[in-house]
């Protein structure tokens, strides 16, 4: 069993190289072997998105954080289980293309493998929508 610490310290690298756009460091977190899922809704259109490898993965990151910008990042609730984690959070997206701006609540289902992620799942929701 792994340490929660370990899991804890993968997560806080993950979200802050998430927020601070660092592809490479947000790409090193992932197995090799590792499922990206990414499922919501935004102006009513639903996005459904997987990604399986480190090469599809880093492709889908690299787009996300060309496109959106994270800010006023704000850790919920982080449940950990094992070698599963829940993670409530919520971040204001920017998006670099339209400059819109929208509140967002997310919740992460990550499945960890020596020190890796080898599953992570992720849910969104608008809460605002601001220009």
């Amino acid at each position: 069993m792994m340490d929660r610490s370990i899991i804890n310290g993968l997560l806080e690298t993950l979200y802050d190289a998430r927020v601070r756009g660092d592809l490479d460091a947000v790409c090193a977190t992932f197995s090799n072997d590792a499922v990206m899922r990414i499922s919501g809704a935004s102006d009513n259109n639903p996005i459904a998105v997987t990604a399986a490898g480190a090469g599809e993965i880093r492709r889908l990151l690299s787009m996300m954080i060309k496109s959106f910008k994270l800010s006023e990042y704000a850790p919920l609730a982080v449940l950990i289980d094992g070698t599963r984690a829940s993670v409530h959070w919520r971040v204001r997206i920017n998006s670099r293309i339209t400059g819109s701006s929208v509140l967002t609540e997310l919740m992460n289902i990550v499945e960890i493998r020596d020190a890796h992620i080898v599953g992570y799942t992720e849910f969104f929701v608008p809460a605002e929508a601001r220009r």
